[in-house]
């Protein structure tokens, strides 16, 4: 049986969610830095303030959570319409994906190249996720 929790115990957990300096960005961050690259946390500049920004490129990167993405969302809402507060979660979660969807054609109309990875895959493959990077810095370059 799943572990039911208070409201206080709840709201203490939820209060403990950090927005930024995760430790999926920590990870992604400490890579690109490893292999020489240079970004912007939380570049304020820009819509969406994305987590890294390597702004000699125009490319905006965002580590995304997983539950409050929406990753696999046909099989998330359902499973939430049976939680509690299901209405505060299924609505939360929509606006963020609709806010994610609102900021990348921002950031696309104003020249930037926008990159999303979902926390699993930078915890655990972060190697991948730095080939992507470097892939559309390698693009970005050739088509100068």
């Amino acid at each position: 049986m799943a572990d039911v929790l208070t409201p206080a115990q709840r709201r203490k957990n939820m209060k403990h969610i950090k927005s930024k300096d995760t430790s999926i960005e920590v990870t992604l961050r400490k890579a690109l830095w490893k292999k020489g690259y240079r970004y912007r946390k939380n570049y304020k500049e820009i819509p969406g303030h994305p987590d890294i920004s390597i702004t000699k490129y125009k490319i905006a990167i965002f580590c995304d959570g997983e539950f409050f993405h929406g990753k696999n969302w046909k099989i998330l809402k359902p499973r939430l319409e049976k939680s509690n507060n299901s209405e505060f979660w299924i609505g939360k979660i929509s606006r963020n994906r609709e806010r994610d969807d609102e900021v990348n054609k921002q950031l696309l109309f104003l020249g930037w190249t926008v990159i999303r990875f979902w926390g699993d895959d930078i915890k655990k493959r972060p190697d991948e996720c730095i080939r992507v990077i470097e892939e559309t810095i390698f693009d970005l370059k050739i088509n100068e």
